[in-house]
């Protein structure tokens, strides 16, 4: 898909959502009702593409420093009309389009999520945080996101409260709701549970989740070796009975399993009378464990096909999740989602769904962008902190497409695929506040 296809195809949907706006505003009735200098598609095209300046140099740069440039004022009084909903209307329509270019039949998705600082609010019980020894008040929301690792965007997304989160429930809801037929799960170990992989294979869909080795995941449940490296398939037949009867099946770790009333599970009966049978839910899946280092191991559970899927390349579509951890990275820090305009809730949602817009919009011009091959030590990729910055100049229609891919190609790093580090951890949280914004 060219640049140009994709630009289309990103404004066709803000036209789309524009013109049945009154589903998304705060007052059908009134909002965007009377003409202004920032009707309702402008006021998303504005959203969508603003950085990190303050709201007066962002709109400035938006008009083009015009005499007729809206105030901070008016853009903030036209902002509070529009729900979310509006631009994840735009982020989902655009993501599905971007998604049917190409023939991919069994597309890879990993899904993770993370948290983002937001301004503090003590008002706000489901996202505030009283700082403890020495550490300031903060408020956090938490983005769980779906990820196509074939394309390298994002898909769907959910936005929680941080005190409310659940990553389980989220989880459910982006796959039950995908109209995708056939695709493959990869998950990081705080998604292992036995609900979320029946979801999965009642979608049709396949999963693999890597699982804790202590004492407290689903391992810890089955008899498995010791040690070493196994691939062991498991029918288990899950139920909330406990008869004499079933009492003693359950006795066969690997083929059967008894979930207390506290342990979700969409597909049981949450209780049932005394006379009733017992009911089982099968699930089928294989536990792999493979080594990754001398003295480290990793195991995990999917029910992809043993023959096609040997543990040899379950450990390389593992290694591939790591894609989606590399993408906040650049969300965050190279489109700009640490830096928001507002410090209501609503309005900072508005902009996680714009910079993930963004960031789709970005990812997938860059990837049309050809790049001559050299004789070099390494092979090179486009810079996508500069691919990003020229990506909405271009969505601003300030450059032309040949100055795009020209400065994009030009602007190169080297692959370096064996190079390793330990995973640095931040030691404090990041909020960039309001009073950094460049005057």
């Amino acid at each position: 898909m060219k640049p140009k296809q994709v630009k289309k195809l990103l404004m066709d949907e803000i036209r789309k959502v524009s013109q049945s706006i009154e589903r998304y505003c705060i007052n059908p009735s009134k909002d965007f009702t009377r003409t202004r200098k920032l009707p309702i598609e402008k006021l998303m095209l504005g959203i969508i593409g603003m950085e990190s300046g303050s709201i007066t140099n962002e709109l400035l740069d938006y008009y083009d420093i015009s005499p007729e440039t809206p105030t901070a004022s008016a853009f903030v009084q036209q902002r509070n009309k529009l729900k979310p909903e509006a631009l994840e209307a735009v982020f989902k329509g655009f993501s599905q389009s971007l998604c049917l270019d190409g023939n991919v039949d069994f597309p890879m998705f990993a899904i993770d999520g993370s948290d983002i600082q937001v301004a503090t609010n003590p008002d706000d019980p489901s996202a505030y945080f009283p700082g403890t020894n020495g550490q300031k008040d903060y408020n956090l929301l938490h983005l769980n996101a779906l990820y196509n690792l074939d394309k390298h965007i994002y898909v769907d997304a959910v936005i929680q409260s941080r005190r409310d989160w659940n990553e389980h429930e989220a989880f459910v809801s982006m796959v039950d709701k995908s109209k995708i037929p056939k695709a493959l799960v990869i998950a990081d170990r705080g998604y292992e549970s036995y609900n979320n992989m029946a979801h999965i294979q009642e979608k049709g869909w396949c999963f693999l989740i890597r699982i804790k080795d202590g004492r407290t995941g689903i391992k810890d449940g089955l008899d498995l070796p010791a040690e070493g490296t196994f691939d062991i398939d498991i029918c288990m037949k899950l139920t909330r009975k406990q008869t004499k009867e079933v009492r003693e099946l359950l006795k066969d770790r690997n083929h059967y399993k008894f979930l207390p009333i506290n342990s979700k599970f969409d597909f049981l009966p949450q209780s049932s009378r005394k006379k009733d049978p017992a009911v089982f839910y099968e699930l089928s899946l294989r536990v792999v464990r493979f080594q990754i280092s001398d003295d480290t191991y990793e195991t995990i559970l999917t029910n992809l096909d043993r023959i096609e899927y040997p543990p040899g390349k379950i450990k390389e579509l593992y290694a591939l999740r790591w894609g989606i951890e590399t993408s906040f990275r650049d969300l965050k820090y190279t489109v700009g989602m640490l830096d928001f305009h507002s410090k209501k809730t609503a309005c900072i949602k508005q902009e996680i769904y714009s910079h993930m817009i963004m960031y789709n919009f970005a990812e997938t011009v860059t990837s049309q962008v050809s790049i001559r091959k050299k004789k070099r030590k390494h092979t090179y990729k486009a810079n996508f902190s500069v691919a990003v910055h020229i990506c909405r100049l271009y969505y601003r229609n300030k450059v032309t497409l040949s100055v795009l891919e020209s400065i994009i190609a030009k602007n190169l790093i080297p692959i370096r695929l064996s190079r390793h580090r330990d995973r640095d951890l931040p030691k404090k949280r990041v909020y960039h506040g309001f009073l950094y914004r460049v005057a």
